[in-house]
């Protein structure tokens, strides 16, 4: 029986770890291996960001976060679809490239030559691998640590660094992962390691400054998701120590220099839109989490989500061996809600579901109020932890869930929702995903009903295989 188990764990493994495998070449082309029907009303572009190249010239980098960012774009017009995928070239691809070999360190990536090649060299490469957005007219290719690469959204061509018309400034980071709220666009960057700044953005609808206000952090935050309310945005700092003396001198990756306290509270950072821009912290227990769902007020107290595991999942060898994964060893993340009262300082938490899962999700016009669903992707197996491969729909209201799960083989990336024109209801709308196909090594788009996760729209098969990726946005505009 063990034995069974452990032959099974390996083959999954083996069938997740190769979907990470590098997409070296830069495709464009109409979908014409369709199963099903596109509906005529979906009309717009889903862009998606990833690691798409997970080594240079052979050398393999040492963690998904560092590989090159390759943007796809999902064009659907009419009932026709149409693909195109093009690596960000950013200063770091161009230069590796050039070079043939690695030249930078990253989040878990050490260049080759031992500890005398790294000593002392902190300039990591603006991967532009994280998201991809469309705002005020732009295209932007987001990295959390620096500034988003501009993209010509009908090419995906680079048109470079974008600084917002020099909002940022020089090492500025803008995170990957901002929130858009009654029309505002709200992102935040943290400056610095030993001393920290966090600052909030606020931009309208063409891109312009509305607000910008900065607070000083204490420890360490390893801030990668927000969460916005009408009047608040919500970050959660997890209890990190950085012990950066092996980092500076060459030894270890940063990553490999985090330490997870889990006798230390999570604290939970409230700022004020409005007004002075007040700042409040509350504890709760320990837990580790990169994505929230969603965040809401109501009767004078804060309601908001989040994918919740006991540790952080730190790796440790110098390069990528995603094929030697113990699932079964792996912090599993899970849903829970918590319940804030500023007035009381005080936290309460529950979990809402077990399986494991990541990557959560509303209908875009409920960001910031109370909502009845929320999608996810999710494991296959209800229990226990393994690569994501179901997208999984959690209906608040009725405490009931929907399951599509394209496994044993197939692995379902984030799920998008797209509101259908002139919807009322929550969940009425699509859900699209890119799926990766192990048995073909290939990739499709499904289009999912977001009411009936049951009514497989249509599938749109790729020629090739795109990587595991990591954030998109639906724009109700036709790029080809």
């Amino acid at each position: 029986m063990v034995q069974a188990h452990l032959e099974k764990n390996a083959s999954l493994v083996k069938d997740w770890a190769r979907g990470y495998e590098s997409q070296v070449n830069e495709y464009s082309y109409w979908l014409d291996e369709v199963e099903g029907m596109i509906p005529l009303e979906l009309q717009g572009t889903l862009f998606r960001n990833g690691a798409g190249r997970l080594e240079i010239n052979g050398q393999k980098i040492g963690h998904p976060f560092d590989g090159d960012g390759m943007v796809c774009s999902i064009a659907f017009n009419q009932g026709r679809t149409y693909f195109k995928n093009r690596y960000v070239r950013t200063e770091g691809y161009r230069k590796e490239q050039a070079a043939g070999k690695i030249l930078y360190r990253g989040f878990g990536t050490q260049k080759p030559g031992g500890w005398l090649a790294n000593i002392f060299d902190t300039n990591f490469k603006n991967a532009a691998n994280t998201n991809v957005i469309y705002w005020g007219d732009k295209l932007w290719a987001m990295w959390e640590g620096g500034h988003p690469y501009q993209l010509v959204p009908e090419t995906l061509e680079t048109i470079g660094e974008d600084s917002l018309n020099s909002l940022l400034e020089p090492n500025q980071p803008f995170s990957a992962h901002p929130k858009i709220i009654n029309n505002h666009f709200v992102n935040f960057g943290v400056k610095g390691i030993t001393s920290q700044t966090l600052t909030i953005f606020e931009l309208d609808n063409l891109g312009n400054k509305l607000k910008q206000y900065s607070h000083p952090l204490t420890g360490f935050a390893f801030l990668h998701d927000m969460l916005v309310t009408d009047n608040y945005c919500i970050f959660m700092q997890h209890p990190f120590q950085v012990k950066g003396l092996p980092f500076l001198l060459g030894f270890k990756t940063i990553e490999q220099c985090f330490e997870f306290n889990p006798k230390q509270p999570t604290k939970i950072i409230v700022i004020a839109r409005h007004g002075d821009h007040n700042l409040e912290i509350l504890e709760t227990e320990a837990f580790f989490g990169f994505h929230h769902g969603n965040a809401w007020e109501k009767d004078g107290k804060i309601y908001l989500e989040s994918i919740c595991s006991q540790s952080f999942p730190q790796t440790q060898q110098a390069e990528l061996a995603l094929e030697k994964t113990d699932f079964d060893h792996f912090p599993k993340g899970e849903l829970w809600e918590f319940e804030l009262d500023l007035a009381q300082k005080a936290v309460s938490r529950r979990k809402i579901e077990t399986r494991g899962c990541e990557f959560p999700a509303v209908n875009p016009m409920w960001i910031g109020k109370e909502h009845r669903y929320l999608y996810m992707s999710a494991c296959d197996s209800p229990t226990a932890s393994g690569p994501l491969q179901a997208i999984l729909k959690l209906d608040k209201g009725s405490g009931e869930n929907q399951l599509w799960n394209p496994a044993p083989r197939g692995f379902a990336g984030e799920p998008i929702f797209v509101p259908r024109p002139h919807g009322i209801e929550e969940d009425d709308g699509w859900l699209i995903s890119l799926v990766y196909d192990a048995a073909i090594h290939r990739s499709y788009v499904v289009i999912l009903d977001a009411k009936d996760l049951d009514n497989v729209i249509a599938k749109l098969h790729l020629e090739h295989h795109i990587p595991h990726g990591f954030h998109g946005n639906w724009i109700p505009k036709v790029f080809v």
